[in-house]
């Protein structure tokens, strides 16, 4: 798959955060509005946050910084008085990789539930996990939190609706932390319309897959993001001349969704037949954009690949594997062959020892989604 233009991206497989404006993002910003977006002002802010909330199926949307903020006022906007709790997944980037924003900004108990799958969670998982009724040594759940995709993997609709259903049936709120949603939809062919109808808040983050520079816009109904703007402010989040921003998510919008998101998903699962064919194993499923290896039984030590991907010019973490719109075929041989080198590498290593068992491989088993 060809780049979308010669960028430092292209070579770069930690994230698909990792991609550059491209010349249509680049242009759009110098035609972009330049009103006052904490008065509402700004034509083009006003303009992609109609878009993405009708696309999702809600009346009404706010453009913020990033994903962690989207995520946290939208969690912080359906809380009132504790005690409360939020559920979600053990390994849900609101409650992993936001900095205890749960805690600090909602005074939120979280509970974190291990999916029975080992893959995603079920509304069996979540009705064992609900904490309802009045007593009083417990924070009750107000908010489930989902997230579509989830290390790459996608969460079924059919089981969403089920988690929703549940939901309602106790008066619990319902987010996701849709910062790859699009994904999702890209390879279902589900419409955002489809999953919006399940929850009453959404964050689409647009700076990964959808490339832009700067951007998330929430989704919700009218009051909600009223409310929302309150704590948006709250946080810094205000932004003056946003439609400078705006403009770039918007032009990514209409430059890499869907199509161009399917493509790295095919070249994701291409990647991951040749890894196969390598004798290598994933930790999870290749649904979408993302490769998760089993270095442990490959025995590759994390280290090693890292180095040796520096030395042929790729950005690589470890066993996490992102491909983005911008990834380049040249990349992705270099990146085989740095896997291919480390494995023979970490062999002869780990042959000079006295035992295997003292190697440290660190922490990538863990699949998390540090974005």
């Amino acid at each position: 798959m060809a780049p979308s233009n010669r960028s430092i991206a292209e070579a770069d497989f930690r994230s698909d955060t990792g991609t550059t404006p491209t010349p249509l993002m680049m242009a759009a910003m110098q035609r972009a509005s330049h009103g006052d977006d904490v008065y509402g002002e700004d034509p083009d802010t006003n303009a992609l946050q109609e878009r993405v909330a009708k696309m999702c199926g809600k009346p009404a949307g706010l453009f913020m910084v990033s994903g962690t903020m989207g995520n946290q006022v939208c969690l912080r906007t359906h809380l009132h008085q504790p005690p409360h709790s939020i559920l979600c997944d053990f390994r849900a980037h609101v409650y992993a990789f936001e900095a205890g924003g749960l805690a600090t900004l909602s005074q939120a108990m979280v509970t974190p539930v291990h999916p029975a799958n080992k893959l995603h969670m079920t509304v069996e998982d979540v009705r064992a996990n609900l904490i309802l009724g009045t007593d009083i040594h417990t924070a009750p759940t107000k908010v489930i939190s989902l997230e579509n995709t989830l290390g790459g993997t996608i969460m079924p609709i059919e089981e969403i609706a089920k988690i929703s259903e549940l939901a309602k049936r106790f008066g619990i709120k319902m987010h996701l932390d849709g910062a790859r949603i699009w994904n999702a939809s890209a390879e279902t062919g589900v419409p955002l319309s489809e999953y919006g109808q399940y929850f009453d808040s959404m964050s689409l983050c647009l700076s990964k897959g959808i490339g832009a520079p700067v951007g998330t816009v929430i989704v919700g109904e009218t009051d909600f993001i009223k409310k929302a703007e309150w704590f948006r402010k709250q946080v810094g989040g205000g932004i003056r001349q946003a439609g400078l921003l705006a403009a770039a998510a918007d032009a990514g919008l209409n430059e890499v969704f869907p199509a161009r998101l399917k493509e790295t998903h095919d070249t994701t699962k291409k990647l991951a037949k040749d890894f196969e064919a390598m004798g290598l194993t994933f930790q999870l499923p290749v649904h979408t954009n993302f490769i998760f290896l089993d270095l442990f039984k490959a025995k590759i030590i994390p280290e090693v690949l890292i180095a040796e991907g520096k030395k042929l010019g790729i950005n690589v973490t470890g066993a996490r594997i992102a491909i983005h719109h911008q990834t380049s075929p040249e990349a992705i041989e270099k990146l085989k062959l740095a896997v291919q080198n480390s494995i023979a590498i970490s062999r002869d290593y780990q042959g000079s020892r006295s035992s295997a068992g003292t190697m440290q491989y660190g922490m990538y088993e863990k699949v998390v989604d540090e974005e």
